[in-house]
């Protein structure tokens, strides 16, 4: 009789790596549609990755494809977030991290800037009043060495 670690098994990867993915596939198609959208109707599209239940490498296959384009981002509130667009022009990550590293959000956004990168009226506003009143003193360009100083992003 044969023993079970006698028998020779052989695993096969299928041609196409995208069709071993349960989720890769489906999800761009919908970015392909939502990139359709947009440039039809400039309606923005957000998916929310961690929402999806992904098998093994599902994510990684789906980032891996998308790749990484030109503009990148990192914003330091309240842990560090990460924003790039992706080879794909209009197609975004958006990857949030608490304070501990910990991954907290991880979307997709299809729109021409991600939300988070828009200026927020009230710091608009903020920044307009500090600026009026740095001009309004005389010494009051060369006083201050961080213009920065007193800026907040409550995004």
């Amino acid at each position: 009789m044969q023993k079970l670690q006698d028998i020779d098994i052989r695993v096969e990867a299928p041609v196409d790596q995208l069709a071993q993915h349960g989720n890769a596939v489906p999800v761009l198609h919908e970015i392909l549609h939502a990139l359709r959208r947009l440039g039809e109707t400039e309606e923005s599209t957000t998916i929310d990755l961690r929402s999806i239940p992904f098998g093994p490498g599902d994510e990684e296959l789906l980032l891996d494809v998308l790749g990484r384009g030109e503009v990148a981002v990192k914003l330091e509130t309240l842990g560090a977030s990460e924003i790039y667009e992706t080879a794909y022009a209009g197609v975004w990550i958006v990857d949030h991290r608490n304070t501990e590293g910990e991954r907290i959000a991880l979307q997709i956004e299809i729109t021409r800037v991600p939300e988070i990168l828009l200026t927020q009226l009230a710091d608009l506003t903020d920044s307009i009043s500090r600026l009026e009143n740095r001009l309004r003193t005389p010494d009051g360009v060369a006083s201050q060495s961080n213009p920065m100083s007193g800026r907040r992003r409550d995004g």
